[in-house]
């Protein structure tokens, strides 16, 4: 029927956030994350919860993330 809305609301976990990041932590993928205060990490991630993430950083320290301090994650070129 057209002009018919559908009542179905949207799911609320797609779980599409977590196969990615398991997808960039199995293939050892380098990224970089750029936080809300325009601070630039690189490294690689190593492990994520419901929460944060681990970076790994070569010749740095490792750090924890938190989520809500990431603005956005792009993988760098290998």
């Amino acid at each position: 029927m057209a002009g018919k809305i559908s009542n179905a609301k949207a799911p609320a976990q797609t779980l599409a956030e977590a196969r990615y990041l398991k997808e960039l932590i199995d293939g050892q993928v380098a990224v970089r994350l750029h936080l809300v205060d325009d601070q630039e990490l690189e490294g690689t991630l190593e492990f994520f919860d419901a929460r944060f993430l681990r970076l790994t950083r070569d010749q740095q320290p490792n750090v924890f993330v938190f989520k809500h301090d990431i603005k956005y994650i792009y993988e760098l070129a290998q």
